[in-house]
């Protein structure tokens, strides 16, 4: 009996040359290194120390186009606008041009616009309004990349563009002086999955070489860090090195606003990892730009004043509980209008007119999340749909959206999550061609969540020198998992639901010789209907609470052992 719908699937063991080559590591731990890709004492090092990268940037199309046009700028005293998105990656991103310019003597402001007022990434009319301020140059953060009509609408008023991005291309690009996209076809630069607070981070890298470093580039790296964990952008390759870096920075951080932040969270700065950026931290920032305005989120990463850093971070705390209020109800609804229970259906859709639109693409990754299928979760702004797209990795939500471009009036996003704005009346052709394209894709396909496991463990062997060993492979996130076991024929000692409403399932878990605490999120549902002898699915961690240190089993999925029912 299973008592999810989830697959499990072991890694294959260690083959005895890779055993040999990491003979000097904990055997758990060589399998883990080996389960991702490394087979060599020294691609074990370089990936366990995880040294910073030092690829030029210069590599990236148009760079030497986009520092000296920058350069000119700030010689002639020109007013430079930093235009970023209204997510955590797009106010780091900005955060970060900004000081790096300032560093400079620039004459630099941001502009981040109004999720509610004027919608996702460049409009016209901002850019006109920046035009007759006095804005010379403007250059893009995190987004911009498919914004043609609105960089030709800024050559045409005489405002010089670079765009900076990470989001996919469209076939054509935008007019702009400079686009730097490690995604563009042809672009040599080695490292394709940066975030968007990476690749402004390379355009910084570049400026401050040119000008002899009067700002340390490694300084910055606190604001990668929050701006790629919160994106969800994978953590390999260079990702990897620099959120490490980042987060230890973050750790002793200086930034009156973040020390502010983890105060209202309640998280030690010295404990800070992925995990906390991912949960407390970004979803704080993010609540900014999802219900009000993210330059309250800016505002607070460039506060130096502690009284003031105080105030901001309350109130983003403060939205932040008023973001999941919202969120629960619209997630509450969308679930009810997906009609996710019809086993024929391929991709959700929940449309409500009253949806709040700060909010649809959480709605729309719980949809994903509870049932496994691509959703799409849209609200009406006069006479437009606009919408939040997740997917599973099965289906490239943004590649399904540039078939239907001709009905879109803008789109873009990543492979697993997008956005389109329709007009309504083209909303209902558009559902009906995304529906084809999920039967094309994903007809006859076993749509279940896939959980991958690095080894079997028995629970006498999760002491805590292998917790030490596992800490090495820090940080874990998006596309560098947290190591994850599977422990079989464990006895269920005590079971409880926890947690509000009993969202959550507590377990003591033995194998006759050693008991565990272990809990599983989201699966309070599940108590009173456990099978006393289980298989189960975890991360090993350690919980901190009240200043106490205990070794617990994070559970995945749990099944029932062969015979145990």
């Amino acid at each position: 009996m299973t008592l999810t719908d989830k697959r499990w699937q072991l890694a294959s063991p260690i083959t005895p040359e890779a055993d040999n080559n990491l003979k000097d590591y904990a055997p758990t731990l060589r399998q883990v290194l080996f389960n991702r890709g490394i087979g060599t004492a020294a691609e074990a090092e370089t990936f366990l120390n995880a040294p910073l990268p030092h690829t030029d940037p210069f590599l990236l199309l148009e760079m030497g186009t986009a520092v000296a046009r920058i350069r000119r700028a700030i010689t002639d005293g020109e007013r430079i606008v930093i235009y970023g998105d209204y997510d955590v990656d797009g106010v780091t991103a900005s955060v970060l041009m900004v000081e790096t310019l300032r560093a400079l003597n620039a004459n630099v402001d941001n502009y981040i616009p109004n999720r509610f007022d004027e919608g996702y990434g460049l409009n016209k009319d901002a850019l006109t309004e920046l035009k007759q301020t006095g804005a010379g140059l403007v250059i893009t953060v995190d987004c911009g990349i498919r914004s043609i009509p609105e960089a030709e609408h800024a050559r045409s008023i005489g405002l010089d563009m670079i765009i900076t991005d990470h989001h996919s291309p469209a076939a054509d690009l935008p007019p702009a002086l400079a686009v730097i996209n490690p995604k563009r076809d042809g672009d040599p630069y080695p490292e394709k999955l940066l975030a968007g607070v990476g690749v402004a981070y390379k355009l910084a890298c570049a400026l401050l070489k040119v000008a002899g470093e009067p700002l340390d580039p490694e300084s910055l790296l606190d604001l990668v860090a929050i701006g790629t964990v919160a994106d969800l952008v994978p953590l390999t390759g260079e990702n990897r090195p620099l959120v490490r870096h980042g987060l230890a920075l973050l750790r002793a951080t200086r930034r009156q606003g973040v020390l502010s932040l983890l105060g209202v969270a309640g998280v030690p700065p010295a404990t800070l990892n992925a995990g906390h950026i991912g949960f407390i931290i970004g979803p704080r920032l993010n609540a900014a730009g999802r219900l009000a305005d993210a330059q309250e989120a800016f505002n607070l990463l460039t506060c130096t004043d502690v009284f003031k850093a105080g105030a901001l971070a309350q109130a983003l705390d403060d939205r932040n509980r008023e973001r999941q209020e919202v969120t629960r109800a619209v997630q509450t609804r969308a679930d009810e209008l997906a009609g996710a229970g019809d086993p024929d259906k391929l991709i959700l859709f929940a449309l409500d007119a009253s949806f709040n639109l700060g909010v649809v693409g959480l709605a729309a990754a719980r949809l994903v999340e509870a049932h496994y299928r691509p959703a799409v979760v849209a609200g009406q702004e006069g006479e437009f749909t606009r919408a939040s797209c997740r997917s599973i990795p099965e289906f490239h939500i943004t590649a399904a959206l540039d078939e239907c471009a001709d009905l879109i009036d803008h789109h873009g996003g990543h492979a697993a999550a997008a956005g389109f704005t329709v007009l309504t009346s083209r909303y209902p052709e558009l559902v009906k061609r995304l529906e084809a394209i999920a039967r094309r894709e994903l007809g006859g396909k076993d749509l279940r969540p896939l959980l991958n496991a690095d080894a079997e463990v028995p629970l006498v062997d999760l002491q805590a020198s292998l917790l030490k060993d596992l800490d090495k492979l820090q940080p874990t996130g998006y596309g560098n998992r947290e190591p994850a076991f599977i422990s079989r024929g464990v006895l269920a000692k005590s079971v409880k639901a926890v947690g509000k409403e009993g969202a959550h399932l507590k377990l003591v878990v033995s194998d006759g010789w050693v008991m565990m605490d272990a809990i599983a999120f989201r699966q309070g549902h599940w108590a009173g209907k456990i099978p006393p002898k289980l298989d189960i699915l975890y991360n090993f961690e350690m919980n901190e609470f009240n200043g106490r240190q205990r070794l617990q089993l994070n559970v995945k999925d749990i099944k029932a052992s062969e015979g145990g029912l």
